[in-house]
C-alpha cells in the first residue's frame, strides 16, 4: 500500500513539472482605467519618480523603505532604487529607459529580492475626448520556477490587483 502511494505521488509529483515545463515562457500583465483628466497631468505623475509616492501602492507597503533617486530628474535616465526590510517591495531598481512625451513611459525594473527578475514596464496613455485611457503593463521572461510557481499563485491576478490599486490612486489624483 505504501510502495503504491509513493508511486502515484511520484507520478503526481512529475506531471506537475512537466506541466511546469511547457507553460509560456514571457509572461504579461495589464491595467487600464479611464480617467477624467489631460494626459499631461498624467504623464507628469508617472514620468516623474518623485511623485510616485502619492500613487503607487509599493510606496505604501514600507513607510520605512529607503529610497534612492538619480541620473536624470525625469524622463529617459531617471533612476530610482529601493531597499525595504519588507519581502513585498523588496530591493529594486528602475529606470526609465523611454519617455514620450504624452503618450508613452517605458521603465526597466530590476528586482533583486524577494525573486531576481528583469522586467519591462510599460505605461500608455491615450486621449479619447476629455478622458484619457491609462494602462499599466508588466512583461518579461518567465523562467521554470516562475511556470512552477505560476501553477499554484497567479502572478496576473496578485500583480494585476497592485496595478488597478495604483492606477485607481492615480486616477483620484489626476482628477483634483
Amino acid at each position: 500500500m505504501i510502495d503504491t502511494i509513493a508511486i502515484v505521488a511520484a507520478v503526481l509529483v512529475g506531471a506537475l513539472l512537466v506541466y511546469a515545463a511547457f507553460r509560456p515562457n514571457l509572461f504579461h500583465v495589464r491595467r487600464s482605467v479611464s480617467i477624467k483628466a489631460s494626459p499631461e497631468r498624467i504623464f507628469a505623475l508617472i514620468n516623474d519618480f518623485h511623485n510616485w509616492d502619492a500613487w503607487s501602492p509599493y510606496e505604501k507597503m514600507d513607510p520605512a523603505m529607503r529610497r534612492i533617486f538619480h541620473g536624470a530628474h525625469r524622463g529617459n535616465g531617471a533612476v530610482y532604487e529601493w531597499e525595504s526590510e519588507s519581502n513585498k517591495p523588496g530591493i529594486g531598481r528602475m529606470e526609465i529607459i523611454e519617455s514620450s512625451p504624452l503618450s508613452k513611459i517605458v521603465i526597466q525594473l530590476d528586482l533583486a529580492e524577494p525573486i531576481e527578475a528583469i522586467n519591462i514596464v510599460e505605461f500608455t496613455l491615450a486621449a479619447e475626448g476629455d478622458q484619457t485611457i491609462a494602462s499599466w503593463d508588466m512583461r518579461g521572461p518567465n523562467p521554470y520556477i516562475g511556470k512552477l510557481i505560476g501553477i499554484f499563485f497567479n502572478r496576473d491576478s496578485m500583480v494585476g490587483r497592485d496595478f488597478e490599486q495604483g492606477l485607481a490612486n492615480l486616477k483620484t489624483i489626476a482628477e483634483r
